[in-house]
């Protein structure tokens, strides 16, 4: 039987589901004559975006998936006074008033009272005018209005005519059943019209050469169906084509294009027009005259002149001078005597905004007094940046929920601009922090895991150079590219009771951006200096009864990684997620690579070593890609599919237990392990595999079986492979205002590619790898409270590949609580994130 709370907490939840399901009849709220619109369908669009006349609905039914809005408003009405509310607003106001008089002339005091007043009068009339919590979770009955419908169809008409459905047609039915009213829009496109002919009609000739040689960028082709929105941008795609050929006063009001459909059944004769600014005018083309750069926009001082700085005809003006005319100089496109460009100066505007310099950049234009007398179109190019403070801090609290515990963290970053006045930026932080783990030790007597504290601090410093760092001369045309060469070095102290390890790791990286969406980063070398200083005995001996104890054991020791590697990131993905995006990460990787070079053989087993220290060779590949749709306005579909492979290039010798074996062996830190709240998040962290691998609890060297006489899973034991394959797909939808939440599935698994390894079930094998994926779903809760952010995500164990036969399927053993009595149980994993953003 359960215990007394868990008793409780079940009735309760028993109790609001029925409440939910069956106490709240859809039109209980209704007023008499009004109606519930139940069902909108859509029907007999062909070719038209059903996404785009959807959206032209005046009225939707309320949302039953994922939550059912209408029962939940219906419960929340049930419990709503609002005569009781309204009593209790008006003590609020009259507790607070009389606080108020007696406060006197306390001016502080009175401000006090009077900001505790508008909260709680505010809280009250929120309630008054939204209803309680649940009312505000649900969503009140949407009410049938035929008006509404009427209109939704004439818009649909408009749409679909401005598609180039001229003859098309909307019809709105109604069907009405036990007060619930199903809408259905029949629509009736009819033949389409597409263009047959498109013509230029330009009188200046400057202007059309212009044109006709950017023809072929044009979003106008013949057999296209007519789009009045891909006529309005074609238009404005002609002003900038333009525009980028020195017409600066060119507007796209002197583009007008005409559709003519007497031309023939179907079809459209489409003619664009270029107007002259006036009668007998021609549109001038301007040619930059001067350029001026302000670095210190926003600043005054009377009285005195900014000095001025000359580089290749560019003239940087500051009181006092704090940048490299060198480097603005190669971020400035718009040049002296060159035709004005909008391209020009947008690029101008990006390449300084990628400095992280400035707060902002604009570029204005002033025409050249007395040049319309003289026949001239000349522009003067006046560059104005205000400079960012040159120190930044940031401070990040937050923390982790990880081994049943809860693990604070603080980051504190500073970073100094202009170090040494060639814009570079210094970045430098520093992280400590308590970090809940299981232990590796596992328990002789439970296969509860044990819950430790991990405590870890690290720094990192990095130096980043607006250009690339190389001993040859660089091309102009690269500054495009926001190149950045970034040195950096970092030491990181990790101290648990098994063992006391740190790394000192240095980087040398070329940065640079293909767009605003593509990153690209080499890094020719990495050095990695990993030591464990300390070794708990226990954990050492634990160590050497694993089966995989060779790579194990050598992660522990000193080690040298030397790497070089490349990484590509495209990330179309904007910060609120408002749009259909990708993710695409992919990183190669290659250590040791000549290690024959710079190492000496070990006289006893002649490994390579440098200063003593061995030196391990290994090749590393990863891609990650993910995808999100935007199905509503408000919710998401996002899949991910995460791919890995690691393996050493030559075999490394080592000796345990006395006994010297050769394998392929890669630092740690380099295999795949799966698990965790940022991989399958129904198991605990990197406890997932190889393959159908598993290890089962011990005592005294014996294994131990549960009361139906199967072996005891050991969860406690990291998994690290070489290969990885894994996935999600997650839904996610708004609940109310700030929290969100999502369904989510996760699948994968990881591998060895070790011949030799002893681990029953570890390997790869194209004929059974598909039987070892192992599946697990379960629901998120996100809480964006812009100050905080709280992440809980609770996925449940669906398929696991490495239980014992009969258990495989773990959604049939799925119970609440965990219970020691019974270890094959299928309980929940939660995940929780804390951060607190400053």
């Amino acid at each position: 039987m359960l215990p007394a709370p868990r008793r409780v907490f079940s009735l309760l939840l028993l109790s609001l589901s029925l409440n939910l399901l069956l106490g709240c009849s859809p039109t209980r709220l209704l007023q008499p004559g009004q109606n519930l619109l139940y069902r909108v369908r859509l029907e007999g669009v062909k070719e038209a975006s059903t996404d785009r006349l959807q959206a032209l609905y005046q009225q939707k039914p309320n949302t039953r998936f994922p939550l059912p809005k209408l029962a939940i408003y219906q419960l929340g009405q049930s419990f709503y006074n609002p005569e009781r509310l309204r009593r209790q607003l008006e003590e609020e106001r009259t507790k607070y008033d009389s606080l108020i008089r007696l406060a006197g002339r306390d001016s502080v005091t009175v401000g006090q009272l009077l900001l505790k007043r508008e909260k709680h009068t505010q809280r009250h009339q929120l309630a008054l005018t939204k209803g309680n919590a649940l009312m505000r979770i649900g969503e009140a009955p949407v009410v049938y209005d035929s008006l509404l419908t009427a209109r939704t169809a004439e818009q649909m008409a408009v749409f679909l005519r401005s598609q180039g459905f001229f003859r098309s047609q909307v019809r709105a039915t109604e069907k009405s059943t036990d007060r619930r009213v199903s809408v259905t829009y029949s629509v009736t496109e009819n033949q389409p019209f597409r263009y047959a002919q498109l013509d230029y009609h330009i009188g200046d000739t400057a202007v059309a050469a212009v044109v006709l040689a950017g023809s072929s960028t044009s979003l106008l082709h013949l057999g296209d169906r007519y789009n009045e929105e891909a006529i309005g941008l074609e238009r404005s795609r002609l002003e900038t084509l333009l525009k980028n050929a020195g017409y600066y006063d060119f507007r796209q009001q002197y583009v007008t294009l005409e559709a003519d459909t007497s031309f023939a059944p179907g079809t459209v004769r489409l003619r664009t027009i270029v107007a002259n600014p006036g009668p007998g005018e021609r549109h001038k083309v301007y040619t930059v005259r001067r350029v001026n750069v302000f670095t210190d926009a926003g600043t005054t001082r009377f009285g005195v002149k900014r000095d001025t700085v000359r580089r290749d005809s560019v003239n940087f003006l500051a009181y006092r001078q704090r940048y490299s005319s060198k480097v603005l100089n190669q971020r400035v496109e718009v040049r002296p005597g060159s035709r004005y460009s909008l391209l020009n100066t947008q690029t101008t505007q990006r390449q300084l905004a990628d400095l992280d310099m400035f707060r902002f950049n604009t570029v204005t234009y002033q025409k050249v007094q007395g040049d319309s007398a003289s026949g001239l179109a000349r522009l003067d190019a006046n560059i104005y940046a205000s400079p960012l403070k040159k120190f930044q801090e940031t401070t990040e609290l937050g923390a982790t929920y990880s081994a049943l515990l809860v693990g604070p963290f603080a980051n504190i970053r500073v970073k100094t601009r202009n170090l040494f006045g060639g814009a570079e930026v210094l970045e430098t932080s520093l992280r400590a922090g308590l970090e809940g783990q299981y232990r590796q030790v596992p328990n002789p007597t439970s296969n509860s895991p044990k819950g430790v504290y991990s405590f870890q601090l690290g720094g990192n410093v990095s130096l980043i150079l607006p250009q690339f760092l190389v001993p040859w001369q660089t091309n102009r045309f690269l500054t495009r590219y926001n190149p950045k060469t970034r040195v950096s070095t970092s030491y990181t102290y990790v101290k648990r009771p098994d063992y006391t390890r740190t790394n000192l790791e240095g980087s040398y990286d070329y940065i640079w951006q293909r767009s605003a969406y593509q990153q690209y980063v080499v890094t020719p070398l990495n050095i990695s200096l990993l030591n464990t200083s300390k070794i708990d005995p226990d954990f050492k001996a634990y160590l050497g009864t694993l089966a995989n104890n060779g790579a194990i054991l050598r992660s522990f020791g000193r080690q040298l990684v030397p790497s070089a590697s490349a990484t590509s990131l495209y990330n179309s993905n904007d910060f609120n997620q408002t749009r259909n995006a990708a993710y695409f990460r992919v990183v190669a990787e290659l250590g040791g690579l000549g290690r024959q070079l710079y190492t000496q053989p070990d006289p006893a087993s002649g490994d390579p070593r440098l200063a003593g220290i061995p030196v391990l060779d290994y090749a590393r590949f990863n891609a990650d890609y993910r995808r999100y749709y935007k199905l509503t306005p408000l919710t998401y579909l996002a899949w991910r599919l995460n791919t890995g492979v690691a393996h050493a290039l030559t075999r490394t010798t080592f000796t345990a237990d006395g006994v010297t074996s050769s394998s392929f062996v890669i630092p740690y830190d380099k295999y795949f392990f799966a698990g965790g709240g940022s991989s399958l998040r129904a198991w605990r962290p990197r406890r997932l595999g190889p393959g159908s691998y598993t290890t089962f609890l011990t005592k005294d060297g014996q294994p131990q079986y549960d009361s139906r006489g199967k072996l005891i899973q050991d969860e406690n034991v990291e998994q690290p492979a070489e290969l990885l394959l894994e996935g999600s797909v997650e839904y996610r939808f708004p609940i109310y205002d700030y929290i969100y939440g999502a369904f989510f599935t996760d699948f994968g698994n990881v591998w060895s590619l070790r011949p030799d390894d002893p681990r029953e079930g570890a390997n790869f094998s194209a004929n059974r790898f598909y039987q070892e994926i192992a599946v697990g779903s379960g629901l998120g809760i996100r809480f964006d409270l812009t100050f905080l952010i709280i992440r809980l995500d609770i996925a449940t164990k669906v398929y696991d590949p490495t239980a014992v036969p009969g258990d495989k399927w773990a959604i049939r053993r799925f119970a609440v609580w965990r219970n020691d009595a019974k270890p094959w149980l299928n309980t929940p994993t939660l995940n929780v994130g804390i951060g607190y953003p400053f």
